[in-house]
């Protein structure tokens, strides 16, 4: 088995008492993916321990299959049936109205450890929508591919925010997408319900291939 379990992994193993019987909504990409390469999206869908009723796709969609910069549109995904909600189109912000099905919104995003990629800012703006929604986040954490320790590069000016670096953070932040949110949310004052599904067996100085989990591409340019 890999050294590493993932937050999926030990949400739905451990934890699921914390989705039990909820409505929840998933933002996800290809790479949220399982240690048996099982999508996340594909085992929240067959759970019959809540119900999975919304999904949101950032930048290249659920399933991966637009190119970068190309507007996604909202639509259905084919495998589940569950309605999708793009956050890379019309809108980057989840409005009121694609909130309000859910109890909790589930976050499972392969970040790549730097500061200039849309991923973790849509997760950004998706905390400060559930902020103004009184929605609660959950984070399942994922490896930083690049190790958790070693950071490097500028820190990010604040005249200079933009979609891919939105927050004053090196272009090596050494975080997990879990980390990430936290510190997120404390940018954005702290107001959005955030806890984070720890992985088990991950330890900072972990290049990706230490964890013997399978590395599945975020994007297809990646």
């Amino acid at each position: 088995p890999p050294r590493v379990r993932l937050g999926v992994e030990v949400l739905l193993d451990e934890q699921v008492d914390q989705i039990a019987g909820k409505r929840v909504g998933l933002i996800t990409n290809p790479a949220g993916v399982d240690s048996a390469l099982v999508p996340t999206v594909d085992r929240l869908a067959r759970d019959e321990r809540f119900e999975l009723v919304q999904l949101f796709g950032p930048e290249h969609g659920i399933r991966g299959d637009t190119d970068d910069g190309v507007g996604v549109s909202d639509t259905v995904d084919p495998t589940t049936g569950v309605p999708v909600y793009s956050l890379y189109g019309e809108t980057r912000i989840p409005t009121a109205q694609m909130l309000a099905p859910i109890d909790v919104l589930l976050v499972d995003l392969q970040d790549v450890g730097t500061r200039v990629y849309t991923f973790i800012y849509t997760l950004s703006y998706c905390l400060e929508a559930a902020a103004a929604s009184g929605t609660r986040v959950l984070v399942l954490d994922r490896p930083n591919p690049i190790n958790g320790r070693d950071m490097e590069g500028n820190i990010l000016e604040p005249e200079w925010a933009s979609f891919v670096g939105r927050f004053p953070m090196p272009m090596r932040h050494a975080m997990t997408i879990g980390e990430i949110a936290q510190f997120f949310n404390g940018q954005i004052g702290g107001e959005a319900a955030l806890d984070v599904i720890p992985m088990q067996g991950w330890h900072r100085t972990m290049w990706f291939a230490d964890t013997d989990l399978p590395w599945v591409a975020p994007s297809p340019n990646m």
